[in-house]
């Protein structure tokens, strides 16, 4: 009976012990596009924008093997955004975003492809720059509350490291960063490609 107990105890051990070996975070630095998509509205405001460029950090804590807790920061480096209100009154305002999210992560396991699929709440901060790009200084600082989600995969190249590329999604409404009359009332769904590298402890 003691041995067993003894088995029992060792066994119960040497999990223990190898569960606490096991990797339940991760960190990964992307770099990502951010693309903002034509907005014409009802009220004779219209939306455009360039292509802006940056980075995201995530870090993601392991529930279990298949979901995990997810926090980003992200920013890019710099875009344009143009109102063209009434044909008349065209804004132009050089910009950079900003993105804080958190998610719930679901990942699928294939040898050593992992997909993923995640969404949560995110707030984004548009930020002018000024400068001579910047056409109007009735452009302010403006914070948004919206949602992110996404999909992609990561795939592992080695016990600690993984190739991690995704497609995002950031979803909040236009922003007019008080912009007279540059309110459009509507929703943008932003496309934000990632690819990185991920590091696991």
């Amino acid at each position: 009976m003691k041995k067993t107990a003894f088995v029992v105890f060792l066994l119960a051990a040497f999990a223990t012990a190898g569960r606490a070996q096991e990797s339940r975070q991760d960190i990964s630095l992307s770099g990502t596009g951010l693309i903002e998509p034509f907005i014409a509205s009802s009220t004779a405001v219209y939306v455009d924008s360039t292509t802006g460029y940056g980075a995201l950090l995530s870090y993601r804590f392991m529930l279990t093997p298949n979901t995990a807790l997810e926090a980003n920061y992200g920013i890019d480096y710099q875009n344009n955004i143009r109102y063209y209100i009434n044909n008349v009154d065209n804004y132009n305002v050089l910009l950079r975003t900003q993105e804080a999210s958190g998610g719930f992560v679901r990942s699928f396991v294939f040898k050593n492809w992992n997909p993923f699929a995640e969404a949560g709440p995110a707030g984004i901060i548009f930020l002018p720059i000024r400068n001579s790009a910047t056409r109007t200084l009735d452009a302010k600082q403006q914070t948004a509350v919206g949602a992110m989600y996404g999909a992609g995969f990561a795939y592992e190249i080695s016990p600690s490291f993984d190739i991690r590329a995704e497609y995002r999604g950031l979803v909040t409404k236009v922003p007019t960063m008080s912009i007279p009359n540059a309110s459009t009332n509507k929703w943008w769904n932003m496309f934000e490609p990632t690819v990185g590298v991920a590091y696991h402890f």
